[in-house]
């Protein structure tokens, strides 16, 4: 999940260079700041209605890597079912249900929409890693490949040997703060690897999100001067899915956005500015993803409850 109740808008991030040592950057990166937007979310201001939902940063030296933190509590008299379209990142999700054990799993990057019925009472402490953001902590352990968990979801210890007691030290602090110093002693006790090639990565993802104008993968290989199978290699060994699977799962991101910020939005004006030849492909594209159509959806998030 993603997603923040006040406040919309990217704020500025830094992503690792060319051949950079992410952790030698982390003074430059300074004080992290989590995004604030809702992209992603289907119908945020419901989720924030029925959940407490809050974004949190890891500890400087895990910055480069980890995108935020992000916390859900819940205590429910009625199910309430969640919907997210998943960003083109890796998650490490501890959870916890009414008295259930604590568990955790890696969820590499999910390829359709994700939903998930909430009910009772229930905690989650969750790790968004950047684009590219996992492999570092995979390079020396050999537990498969970031292509390899697309679409997948795992136990923790499947990917982490010898972290059992982890969901229990992560979920069992009363106190938030407590919760995420336990996140980042995880994280830290991994001892993520440098990788020139996922700083890479994460510093184009980065420029597709952030950059409207980026619209096919044949205009990011010019940009950076390589061929456009350069650069599926490179994000189909960091990220988990190609470049132009990045940009289209951020063009729907940004039509969610939209949506739920304006019920009477020009959809042939949006289609055009993000790149489709005409409307009817972005309502494919978004009927496709989230489940319905897009005039259909800003009705109904306009309409609390709907």
């Amino acid at each position: 999940m993603a997603g923040e109740s006040a406040g919309r808008g990217e704020h500025g991030e830094w992503g690792p260079g060319h051949g950079q040592d992410p952790r030698d950057a982390a003074d430059r990166y300074g004080p992290d700041v989590p995004r604030r937007d809702t992209r992603g979310i289907v119908d945020a201001a419901e989720l924030f209605s029925r959940v407490r939902f809050r974004r949190r940063a890891s500890a400087a030296p895990l910055r480069p890597y980890v995108e935020h933190y992000w916390l859900i509590d819940w205590d429910l008299e009625q199910p309430y079912l969640s919907q997210v379209v998943p960003h083109p990142s890796v998650n490490v999700v501890f959870q916890r249900r009414d008295s259930g054990p604590p568990g955790g799993e890696v969820a590499g990057v999910g390829l359709g929409l994700f939903s998930i019925t909430l009910e009772g009472t229930g905690r989650v402490c969750g790790v968004q890693f950047r684009p590219g953001g996992f492999r570092p902590f995979l390079a020396r352990r050999g537990r498969g490949t970031v292509a390899g968990l697309t679409g997948r979801r795992l136990p923790l210890d499947a990917v982490f040997p010898a972290t059992g007691g982890v969901p229990g030290e992560v979920l069992s602090p009363d106190e938030e703060d407590a919760r995420v110093e336990a996140l980042d002693a995880f994280l830290l006790g991994l001892g993520p690897e440098p990788d020139p090639a996922a700083g890479h990565a994460m510093e184009l993802a980065h420029l597709v999100r952030t950059d409207r104008g980026i619209t096919r993968v044949e205009q990011l290989a010019r940009r950076e001067g390589v061929s456009v199978r350069s650069l599926q290699r490179l994000f189909a060994s960091c990220v988990g899915v190609s470049p132009k699977w990045v940009i289209l799962r951020y063009r729907i991101h940004e039509a969610l956005e939209q949506a739920a910020g304006d019920p009477g939005i020009d959809w042939a004006r949006l289609a055009g500015e993000l790149g489709y030849s005409d409307q009817a492909h972005l309502v494919r594209d978004f009927t496709s993803t989230v489940g319905l159509p897009p005039t259909e959806y800003a009705r109904a998030v306009a309409v609390p409850g709907a």
